[in-house]
């Protein structure tokens, strides 16, 4: 792999492990104000999307007074529980600190509000090492468009061709890939590279794969 000047993650899935997190979440709601269950793997198809797009899938269009009502519930519910679920990906706390050791420049591109992403980034032990973060409330378009990956590289005041989209989602490599940055897609996904439409430029076993 290459060295780049600038690496963009992606979030959960990415950095911290929150599938289960997430599934359990979205069953207690999906129950109380939809009185559906929904298969798990379609719950965890729709993980990287904004929370409002995922609800809409399984419930149907909403008001924003019906969303901001589901929406604290949901996240109060989420932060009562998250001790019991969330852990680092693999490699992440050590990669992450080399690459910045190393004066790499390091963005975080994710769909979770910052509210839960700082909390689950100060848990993990890696807040600081983030000198831009990049959440839906800073763009109007989201992943999979390439609004919040320009929005990042702005930030940085990068280049595209200078920096590495890494995420576990084809929304993240979509992102990335129409943004002009190569990407990598991390193998402990429960998205595999050879049922993506999408080829990344890389798959990585461990984020220290980055530092190699």
């Amino acid at each position: 792999m290459k060295p780049y000047d600038c690496y963009l993650f992606d979030a959960d899935g990415t950095l911290f492990e929150t599938t289960e997190l997430i599934y359990r979440c979205f069953v207690y709601s999906l129950k109380k104000y939809a009185n559906r269950e929904i298969p798990r793997e379609e719950i965890i198809a729709g993980i990287g999307l904004t929370l409002r797009k995922q609800f809409e899938h399984h419930i149907g269009p909403l008001s924003d007074e019906q969303f901001d009502r589901i929406q604290a519930d949901h996240m109060h519910y989420q932060m009562g529980i998250y001790r019991d679920y969330l852990a680092p990906c693999p490699g992440v706390p050590e990669a992450i600190k080399k690459l910045h050791a190393s004066g790499k420049k390091l963005a975080i591109v994710t769909s979770r509000k910052i509210t839960s992403l700082a909390c689950f980034l100060r848990e993990t032990g890696i807040y600081d090492y983030f000198s831009v973060i990049v959440t839906p409330d800073e763009t109007d378009q989201h992943k999979p468009h390439p609004a919040p990956a320009l929005k990042a590289l702005e930030l940085l005041k990068a280049a595209p061709e200078a920096a590495l989209f890494v995420g576990d989602a084809p929304f993240d490599i979509e992102c990335g890939q129409r943004a002009h940055t190569d990407t990598a897609l991390v193998a402990w996904s429960h998205n595999k590279a050879g049922q993506m439409s999408l080829t990344p430029t890389y798959v990585i076993d461990s984020m220290l794969d980055l530092c190699s």
